[in-house]
């Protein structure tokens, strides 16, 4: 529910993931447990065909994203 308020306050035009079983995070590598309290926070670039190009440190999600955005 908060992941959706999230997205619709900000009209994100896709879902966020919710990942409390910390599945995700174990495949991508950004837990080592489940037992960690929280995944770090990582930016992957997937292409259309599902490679992972990059996996990025996530310091400044907004300038992040302005940075990424000027790449496509």
């Amino acid at each position: 529910a908060e992941n959706r308020s999230f997205a619709e306050k900000f009209d994100f035009p896709f879902q966020l993931l919710c990942d409390t079983e910390k599945t995700a995070a174990l495949a991508y590598g950004a837990a080592r447990s489940a037992a960690d309290a929280y995944p770090q926070r990582l930016t992957f670039v997937i292409e259309p065909d599902g490679i992972v190009r990059e996996a990025i440190a996530t310091k400044d999600p907004a300038g992040q994203a302005a940075d990424l955005l000027s790449r496509l």
